[in-house]
């Protein structure tokens, strides 16, 4: 059952694509939401309604999302399903009721939004990577706000500037939940864990390389190793083979249900640069090798990895210098003094940002009543506390 907060309970709709990038800061917002008593619908497409993660409590609506592409002969049918959805996306209004509209990015977004707009509802998006994304870039200048996970975002137009609050990308509780568990210990002597994630886009080029590059290490270290890597399911038998070669134990898995205690565990984590992955390993303050996609829109996994690499949290090194004998020498820079990746692990930590869903859900709180109803809540609220205020009251 949700937990009641005191106040005017509310109804909100979420919108996103269908990618976990997408999807995991909405459900995170979500779940916030219900705890301060309020009612949320999701948006998204069929892809998204599959993602794993979705609070049970959340109905999520599939509406058509038109994609555009390079090619303008496409362009037709994806108006027709922005426009569809569009409608579609009136009608759960009309019954819903929202107070407001979130976006985070993707094309099922586009018509929950453009919907939000005719209607005269109150609408903010949400950018989960340091670039603004094309849906985003489109939406911009119709919503009351846009909520970003960086200081620095590229291609915002200077004009929004007085629209942006900086909340940061909202993560899983099971994930916040280590912010304040410390470092795994490391000593010269102890076992060296990494942990190593991609995409189902970027996991073949870590399958290939990582194996190789922790071979590479002096013996010492190598002795050390404890490794747990996420893989492709084509690819684990070739990278299993890979490991047992060079004599360094690894688990492999196509899918670790419990990633977020294998976070916990890890001294340092390879892999790509993904808005969500940046988050966790900045709340949680694990150091990192990032690999950012080679072919992610706007070159966004590189422009993610600019804060915590600044911050001495994190090295980045771009796909073509991916090699076994780059990643050695870095894996080395970090891990051959224990300071040296205890340091690294703060520098993490402290680009964090704890409170996003929190900060997320009081900027949508903020477009979601009307007057007499931040009356009612303030007054239901003074009642909770045991202290009524009336206007003839002075101090």
């Amino acid at each position: 059952m949700s937990a009641q907060a005191p106040g005017v309970s509310r109804h909100f709709v979420l919108a996103a694509g269908g990618t976990g990038g997408h999807l995991t800061p909405a459900f995170a917002l979500a779940e916030e939401l219900d705890r301060r008593g309020h009612h949320i619908a999701l948006i998204t497409d069929e892809r998204g309604q599959a993602i794993p993660g979705k609070p049970d409590f959340l109905p999520a609506h599939v509406l058509p999302a038109g994609r555009f592409g390079k090619n303008p002969l496409r362009w037709p049918a994806g108006i027709s399903a922005v426009l569809e959805g569009r409608a579609m996306a009136r009608r759960l209004y009309e019954s819903f009721e929202p107070s407001a509209v979130v976006g985070f990015g993707g094309y099922p977004a586009l018509p929950a939004l453009l919907a939000a707009s005719a209607a005269q509802i109150p609408s903010v998006i949400h950018e989960q990577n340091a670039v603004l994304g094309r849906v985003n870039r489109l939406l911009a200048g119709r919503v009351r706000a846009i909520a970003t996970s960086y200081d620095a975002v590229d291609r915002l137009k200077p004009k929004f500037a007085r629209k942006v609050h900086v909340v940061g990308n909202p993560v899983r509780a099971s994930v916040l939940s280590l912010r304040e568990e410390p470092f795994p210990a490391f000593t010269a002597d102890s076992l060296l864990r990494v942990l190593v994630t991609g995409g189902s886009q970027g996991a073949r080029v870590l399958s290939e390389v990582v194996p190789d590059g922790l071979a590479m290490l002096p013996p010492a270290l190598r002795s050390r190793l404890q490794v747990t890597q996420q893989c492709r399911p084509e690819d684990l038998a070739e990278v299993r083979e890979r490991y047992a070669n060079h004599d360094i134990p690894a688990e492999l898995a196509s899918f670790f249900e419990d990633m977020a205690a294998r976070l916990a565990d890890a001294h340092l984590f390879i892999g790509r640069a993904g808005a969500s992955t940046i988050a966790e390993l900045t709340a949680v303050g694990r150091p990192a090798i990032l690999v950012p996609l080679a072919i992610a829109t706007d070159d966004h996994q590189a422009a993610n990895a600019r804060e915590i690499v600044k911050a001495g949290g994190a090295r980045s090194i771009r796909q073509p210098n991916f090699t076994a004998s780059e990643l050695a020498k870095q894996i080395l820079a970090l891990a051959q003094h224990p300071e040296t990746l205890a340091n690294a692990a703060h520098a993490a930590w402290n680009c964090g940002r704890p409170k996003a869903a929190s900060d997320l859900a009081d900027l949508v709180e903020g477009f979601g009543g009307a007057p007499i109803q931040d009356v009612i809540r303030l007054a239901s609220e003074n009642r909770a506390a045991g202290s009524v205020a009336f206007a003839g009251d002075r101090s």
